[in-house]
């Protein structure tokens, strides 16, 4: 039986880029978010991480720095038994400032892929295992865009994995729909990373589906962009206070509690972040604590809309 910290993995979305929506962040970083801080901040976290048990980090092209983070880490520790994972198509535009107008701009092409997919490479080689489109929606020209198809295809052929993530309130549409694609015969994806957490679980049905048809499933945004930890429902505290631990931990032990969810990619902006979303691989919910947990969700529609008035700080 595969361990809970088997079945973690370290998201960098916090700390490869000065600014990010995630509650509960700022604090937790270094008071100055120039390039070294970030950084040191990084390592700091990944060192932590792997200590831990924790063998997988995922990455994206518009997570600023991100990968080139992880590169120099990984160079430097010399861990060779690190999976990695990255994404494409969003390309970060924000220049490392905070107050940057935009941060990142979505584009699901074939020059868009070939291009990150080149950056990729030239700062990780071939400890990718995992590329991934970046945020797949029921509206992406991907689905009909053969050169990129083909294109993926063709990455997977030569033993790259190739998945997508999802975002939105139709993410159970953008899972279904995304498998059904095919090349030659050949499934284009085989693993699918999406937004499921005790506020926004309306994926679940299409990820176990996905997860008994085969497919690898990963849970990102685990703890709702920090609402799950710093706005935390009184459900969840009191689930927490009877395990004496906090609600973070809660919310990602819920997530472990998926039998169809294959790895939890947390993303904490500092080691003592880490420590608390760890405490998880402890935890063991009762099914009266789940079913009253489950009663949390809400409208996605909703969910998705708070979502997107987050502010990038």
């Amino acid at each position: 039986m595969t361990g809970p910290v088997d079945r973690i993995a370290l998201g960098l979305a916090a700390l490869g880029r000065p600014a990010y929506i995630n509650l509960g962040r700022a604090g937790a970083l270094p008071p100055v978010r120039d390039v070294e801080a970030m950084r040191a901040a990084t390592f700091a976290v990944l060192d932590d991480a792997y200590a831990a048990g924790i063998r997988h980090v995922d990455v994206a092209r518009s997570y600023g720095r991100s990968e080139e983070f992880l590169a120099g880490w990984l160079a430097e520790r010399g861990h060779l038994d690190v999976a990695v994972s990255s994404k494409w198509g969003y390309a970060y535009v924000g220049e490392w400032r905070l107050d940057a107008e935009v941060h990142e701009v979505k584009e699901h092409s074939a020059a868009r892929f070939v291009t990150q997919w080149a950056e990729t490479l030239a700062l990780l080689g071939d400890r990718v295992g995992l590329y991934q489109v970046h945020s797949l929606t029921v509206d992406s020209p991907l689905y009909t865009d053969e050169p990129l198809l083909e294109a993926l295809a063709e990455l997977s052929a030569n033993g790259v994995a190739v998945g997508f993530s999802t975002s939105g309130p139709a993410q159970a549409d953008a899972i279904e729909r995304a498998f059904a694609l095919e090349v030659a015969g050949r499934p284009v994806f085989s693993a699918v990373q999406s937004t499921w957490n005790l506020l926004e679980p309306s994926a679940g049905r299409a990820l176990a589906a996905a997860h008994a048809a085969g497919n690898r499933v990963l849970v990102k945004e685990t703890l709702a962009n920090g609402r799950l930890a710093v706005e935390a429902p009184a459900a969840v505290r009191d689930v927490a206070a009877a395990h004496g631990t906090g609600p973070d931990a809660v919310a990602v032990a819920a997530v472990l509690a998926q039998e169809w969810a294959g790895t939890a990619v947390i993303g904490p902006a500092s080691p003592a972040q880490l420590a608390a979303n760890l405490r998880a691989t402890a935890l063991a919910l009762s099914a009266a604590e789940r079913e009253s947990l489950a009663a949390l969700a809400e409208d996605p529609g909703e969910y998705w809309r708070h979502r997107s008035s987050l502010a990038w700080d």
